[in-house]
C-alpha cells in the first residue's frame, strides 16, 4: 500500500474497537439500562417482589443518570474535537500535500540530486527521518476523526435507548405500587387510630409539636423495641439519589433557615428507608407536603418531606431499603434529557426532599447520621 493510500485509509476507516472515555461511559450506561430491563422481567417471579422492583427502579435510575452524564461528556468532547479539527484544516491540507508529493515523485527522479550520490543519500536519510513524523500526525488525525464519528453515532442512537429506559422505569414504578398494596408480610408495632391522628394534625402548628405527640395516634400501646443503629452513625446512606442543596441551618431559596438538609432530586425518584425502621406517620402535614416519619430506634426519628406518593402503613416495621415514596414531578421528554445532558449544571434535579433528624425530641444535624456529599 502506498504512503498516501495508507494515510487515507487511516483517516476514513472506522475500527470497531476504537472507543473514547465519554463513549465508553455512555455504552456502559446503556448496558446498565439493558440489565435493568432484564431485572424487570425477572421481578414477577421474585420471592420478594417489592424488593426486586425497588432494586430494578434504582438500577434504572442509576443507568439513566449515567447515560445523561455519558451523553453530556460525549457532546462536550465532540464539540472540542470539531473545533480542534477546524483549526488544523491548513495543517491537514499541508500533510496530505506532502504525502501526495512523496508518492507521485518517481524513484529515478528521487535518485538524481544536484549534489550527486552523496546528496541523494542525504535526501534519503532526511526523508526517512520525516516519514515517521508524518505517519504519527496521520495516525493522530485518524484517531480524532474516528472519535468524532463514534461520538456522533452514539448520540444518534441514544434516543432509542433512553426511550426504552424511561418506559421501563415507569412500568416498574407502577408495578411497585401494586406490589406494595398487595403486601401482607410486614409486622406491626401498633395500629394507627385515624381519629386520634386527625385530632393531632388539626391541633399541630409545628413539626416539633406533631413529633412529640406521635404516641397519641395509636390504638393501644406501642410495642417496645430494642433496635439500635448507633454503630452506623454518620455512615447511613441517603434515602434517594440526589445532591445537597442546603445544609442544616443554611438559608433556603425561600429565605427560611431549617434544621434539616435539602436534597435536589430528579422527578419521580424513589425514596427508600435507609435503615430498618417503624413507620410512625405517613401523609400530608402542615406546609411540608406528603412526608414519612421513620423511627429506626427509640427516641430517634427520620423525617422525609416533599414526597408525592407515600408507601406503607403507619405502625409497620419495614426492612432497610423498603420504598417509602416517590418524588413529585413529570418524567422529562427525550429531547429535554438530551439537552440537559449537554450542560451538566444539574438543573434536571428539579425536585427537593427535606430531611430532618430528631433525637430525644430535638432536631440534630442530619449529617451527624447520614453520609452526604455535594457531588450527590
Amino acid at each position: 500500500m502506498t504512503i498516501r493510500a495508507l494515510v487515507l485509509a487511516l483517516l476514513f476507516a472506522a475500527p470497531v474497537h476504537a472507543q473514547t472515555d465519554p463513549s465508553t461511559a455512555a455504552l456502559n450506561a446503556a448496558q446498565m439500562l439493558e440489565d435493568a430491563s432484564v431485572a424487570l422481567t425477572e421481578a414477577d417471579s421474585a420471592r420478594d417482589r417489592v424488593r426486586a422492583l425497588t432494586e430494578t427502579i434504582q438500577a434504572y435510575e442509576a443507568g439513566l443518570t449515567a447515560m445523561r452524564e455519558g451523553l453530556r461528556r460525549a457532546a462536550t468532547r465532540e464539540a472540542q474535537l470539531t473545533v480542534e479539527l477546524r483549526t488544523r484544516e491548513k495543517d491537514i491540507a499541508q500533510l496530505l500535500g506532502v504525502l501526495q508529493t512523496i508518492e507521485t515523485t518517481s524513484p529515478p527522479v528521487l535518485m538524481l540530486h544536484p549534489s550527486g550520490p552523496l546528496g541523494s543519500a542525504r535526501a534519503g536519510m532526511m526523508l526517512s527521518e520525516v516519514t515517521p513524523g508524518l505517519n504519527a500526525r496521520a495516525q493522530a488525525l485518524a484517531h480524532d476523526l474516528q472519535e468524532v464519528q463514534t461520538l456522533r453515532q452514539l448520540q444518534q442512537s441514544a434516543a432509542e435507548t433512553l426511550t426504552e429506559g424511561l418506559t421501563g422505569v415507569q412500568t416498574a414504578r407502577t408495578q411497585l405500587s401494586t406490589a406494595i398494596a398487595d403486601r401482607t408480610d410486614l409486622p406491626s408495632r401498633f395500629v394507627e387510630d385515624p381519629v386520634r391522628t386527625a385530632i393531632l394534625i388539626s391541633s399541630t402548628e409545628t413539626l416539633e409539636g406533631f413529633a412529640s405527640g406521635l404516641s397519641e395516634i395509636s390504638e393501644g400501646e406501642i410495642a417496645e423495641t430494642s433496635a439500635d443503629i448507633s454503630d452506623r452513625k454518620g455512615e447511613i446512606a441517603l434515602p434517594v439519589q440526589g445532591v445537597v442543596l442546603n445544609r442544616a441551618g443554611e438559608t433556603d431559596a425561600a429565605g427560611v433557615k431549617r434544621p434539616g438538609v435539602v436534597l435536589g432530586t430528579r422527578p419521580r425518584a424513589i425514596v427508600t428507608a435507609p435503615t430498618a425502621a417503624t413507620i410512625r406517620y405517613r401523609g400530608p402535614l402542615l406546609d411540608l407536603g406528603n412526608l414519612v416519619i421513620l423511627e429506626p430506634q427509640p427516641g430517634l426519628l427520620f423525617v422525609f418531606s416533599g414526597l408525592q406518593e407515600v408507601y406503607g402503613n403507619t405502625g409497620q416495621v419495614i426492612p432497610e431499603g423498603t420504598p417509602v415514596g416517590l418524588m413529585p414531578g413529570e418524567t422529562p421528554e427525550i429531547g429535554a434529557i438530551l439537552s440537559t445532558s449537554g450542560d451538566g449544571t444539574g438543573t434536571d434535579r428539579s425536585e427537593t426532599l427535606y430531611i430532618e433528624v430528631r433525637q430525644d425530641n430535638s432536631p440534630v444535624d442530619p449529617e451527624s447520621w447520614f453520609r452526604t456529599s455535594k457531588d450527590g
